[in-house]
């Protein structure tokens, strides 16, 4: 029985030290293997570059035509011919519209016979007052009926022309609003008529920019209607004042238009020009990683011929076209971690791999 015994406790102890001794050989191997130094990540770099920025003021606005008006008769008639059709571009004194002037005509041929005989009984009183067969009165009467006869023929005249609708300015025709026999009253709106070539574009900046801004400086507008293209003028007036309720400036921007691609209304991206900025480090918004904290940045350094990795605060500026601004922390030069950031800890070495794609980090991993 206790022979039994002893077996049995020798045989649990081989168990129990062949269990331990193999934790203990594993450990020694994970422990060996942990210590060995790790390979090094794969990273993209780039390096800290000086350029050039054209700074803008951002605001939008408006196109407005440089001349727009309502086409309207200033006296009554009926429609008898429309010499102009919608969407035509007209020169300044062109017919748009006849209206009816028959009655004007026959009216004008009676007044222009009392007119004649107004003249002629006047040229009869002027020889006859020399021989004093007249008076001076008769004369005078005489005189001023035929000024008031040619004066009435000029009204009757100015009535007539009146009912020939011309284009004041030139400019491109909206859509003609009315039609042939239609009676038009005084003041009736006959078609749209707007000065497309220049056109003007207003738009407002706030009232700290105001120092910055000039007449003919230049701007760059861009309109909905045609993406990705820009079209290029001058300021041509500032208001003098700022507008109490909102504290901005209004400008008006001048802008060729040969080809009225630019319509009136049409709502405008303006950017205001500024001075050139020389000198400004930039990054590819990939290399900086945001965190509540900050913006921080890995720049690559060479220690002992291996290149490792040191996390740098930086401060950035403004962002454009995927490149941002880097106001303080780095120098042109330095090489940073474009791409394989995520991750990365301070003293790891790297190796660096512009040939490929790599996801970059975009939070504090």
């Amino acid at each position: 029985m206790i022979k039994r015994l002893i077996l049995v406790l020798l045989l649990l102890t081989a168990m129990f030290g062949g269990i331990f001794g193999w934790k203990h050989f594993s450990g020694q191997k994970m422990a060996a293997m942990m210590a060995q130094p790790q390979p090094p990540a794969t990273i993209a770099a780039v390096e800290v570059t000086l350029e050039t920025w054209q700074p803008y003021l951002h605001a939008v606005g408006s196109v407005e035509a440089t001349q727009g008006v309502s086409v309207t008769t200033e006296v009554p008639g009926q429609v008898r011919e429309i010499l102009a059709e919608s969407g035509q571009h007209v020169e300044v004194g062109d017919i748009i519209l006849q209206l009816d002037d028959s009655v004007d005509q026959a009216e004008l041929d009676g007044l222009i016979a009392q007119h004649t005989l107004a003249r002629l009984q006047f040229d009869r009183a002027r020889k006859l007052v020399k021989d004093r067969s007249v008076s001076q009165s008769e004369y005078d009467q005489s005189r001023a009926q035929m000024d008031s006869a040619a004066a009435t023929v000029t009204s009757k005249r100015a009535v007539i022309g009146k009912k020939v609708i011309r284009a004041p300015f030139s400019g491109q025709l909206g859509i003609v609003e009315v039609n042939l026999g239609e009676y038009l009253s005084p003041g009736a709106t006959i078609v749209p008529l707007q000065a497309l070539d220049p056109v003007f574009v207003d738009y407002t900046l706030p009232e700290r920019h105001f120092a910055k801004v000039k007449v003919g400086q230049r701007v760059k507008v861009e309109v909905q209607a045609y993406p990705g293209r820009t079209f290029e003028g001058a300021i041509s007036a500032i208001n003098p004042g700022i507008e109490s309720g909102t504290r901005s400036l209004r400008l008006r921007a001048t802008l060729d238009n040969p080809d009225y691609l630019l319509r009136h209304g049409m709502f405008a991206e303006v950017r205001t020009v500024l001075p050139a900025r020389d000198s400004i480090l930039t990054l590819p918004r990939t290399a900086i990683t945001y965190n509540p904290y900050g913006e921080s940045v890995f720049i690559i350094e060479d220690k002992d011929g291996v290149q490792i990795v040191q996390r740098r605060p930086v401060k950035s500026g403004e962002m454009r076209a995927g490149r941002v601004e880097i106001v303080e922390g780095l120098q042109a030069g330095q090489q940073v971690v474009s791409a394989g950031q995520n991750k990365l800890r301070n003293g790891q070495a790297v190796s660096i791999d512009n040939s490929i794609k790599l996801e970059a980090t975009v939070d504090g991993g």
